[in-house]
């Protein structure tokens, strides 16, 4: 069976927690970013957060990614690295329940962890201990699973560890050559910090589309007016597709900018809603929609995600939805 997408990406289990603004300033947590923690400082925040009720959830950007367009209909494979303990067998069967083809190397070690707080604003706060989701290296990934997929999304957050990286760069070179389209996601500006001159390389090089925010294409780029920056972006990479949050997203494709509108709605949590958005366009454009279509499909997938707790859709897109949203 041939994929749509072969994503490459870190296996974290998420827990979700709805908590006051108190909570992070009486624990000395930055709000509204995503830290990386030790396995100890992971332990004490678990601790303070007994009595909250805790939401379990198999995640990881490009597993999140990865997850809804196989909810959607589409055919999906993931490498990840998991440990051998309780979160990692919860993890993979998730993960097969879902339908995804999971390519996985279990080794002995913690499995990543994740713990988002969520404050009443939807502003989420990410403590992340990647357990042995770092050690995902060059020989995990698989030449034959890439060569049956028509695009493989690599998520910006491995470029952060030396041998995730090199699993990235590796799923890069055995997609160009097996004419495997690349999607890139930037994950998170910090890593345009430490990556800006691999970041570029790719862009410039093997990137067929990537997917940035606002705040990640200014940094790229050195422009403010978001349209300024895709453009920018779009001289070296055949497809951009650029999230405005609650206003939408611009994407790029063939030297034609098309706005897509946002969709309204009651933000609870926004954990996942760029996930849920590259989930919508990859589908998209790997099941016959146009680039436009794709695009507006990405948006309504992430107006639902961040209108309930949490990066999965418990009642995803049908089919029938997502003909109604294109008619």
């Amino acid at each position: 069976m041939g994929y749509n997408v072969y994503g490459v990406g870190n296996a974290i289990m998420d827990m979700q927690v709805r908590c006051e603004d108190n909570f992070l300033a009486s624990t000395g947590i930055d709000k509204g970013i995503m830290t990386l923690v030790d396995e100890e400082r992971q332990k004490q925040v678990l601790a303070a957060l007994t009595g909250h009720d805790v939401n379990y959830c198999s995640g990881g950007s490009a597993a999140n990614t990865i997850v809804g367009i196989a909810d959607m209909g589409g055919t999906t494979a993931y490498a990840c690295k998991t440990g051998t303990d309780a979160f990692g067998s919860r993890y993979l069967d998730e993960m097969k329940q879902l339908g995804v083809a999971i390519e996985v190397a279990q080794s002995t070690g913690q499995t990543g962890s994740c713990v988002v707080l969520i404050t009443p604003d939807a502003q989420r706060t990410m403590l992340t201990n990647l357990g042995i989701s770092a050690a995902l290296n060059a020989d995990d990934i698989c030449e034959a699973e890439i060569a049956k997929a028509e695009y493989v999304y690599v998520e910006g957050y491995l470029f952060a560890g030396d041998s995730t990286r090199e699993a990235a760069l590796k799923a890069i070179e055995l997609a160009k050559a097996n004419n495997v389209k690349v999607a890139l996601t930037i994950s998170d500006p910090f890593l345009i910090d430490i990556c800006r001159d691999q970041f570029q390389a790719l862009i410039e090089g093997p990137v067929d589309l990537l997917f940035c925010n606002e705040e990640e294409a200014r940094s790229l780029t050195g422009l403010e007016d978001p349209i300024d920056c895709a453009h920018a972006i779009h001289k070296h990479c055949a497809n951009v597709a650029l999230t405005l949050g609650k206003n939408g997203s611009i994407i790029m494709h063939q030297g034609e900018a098309y706005p897509i509108e946002g969709v309204s709605v009651d933000a609870i949590d926004t954990t996942g809603a760029g996930d849920m958005y590259a989930a919508g366009v990859l589908y998209g454009i790997t099941n016959g929609l146009n680039w436009q279509q794709a695009g507006h499909l990405g948006s309504h997938a992430a107006a639902r995600v961040v209108s309930q707790l949490g990066a999965r859709l418990p009642n995803p897109l049908t089919q029938a939805e997502i003909r109604d949203l294109l008619a």
